[in-house]
């Protein structure tokens, strides 16, 4: 089953100065410790939203943003 909850507009008022932090989080970053950062990050924003059916609708959407040779499907749970 598809779960076509997420909502690809924003409601974030300012979505260019959240990507601007995000992006300056990392700076003096070496490659191991902006992948553990971003990691933190994903489980503290989806422990925010706290919603199964957004979260592996979000999971979905940016695994279909790759392409199809780098991002094999994600097996059913």
């Amino acid at each position: 089953m598809k779960v076509t909850r997420h909502d690809h507009r924003t409601p974030h008022p300012h979505p260019d100065g959240f990507y601007a932090a995000w992006v300056g989080a990392h700076e003096g970053l070496t490659e191991a410790q902006s992948a553990d950062f971003n990691a933190r990050l994903v489980l503290l924003l989806a422990n925010q939203c706290g919603d199964q059916a957004v979260l592996l609708a979000c999971i979905d959407a940016a695994r279909e943003a790759g392409t199809p040779s780098e991002t094999p499907p994600r097996s059913p749970a």
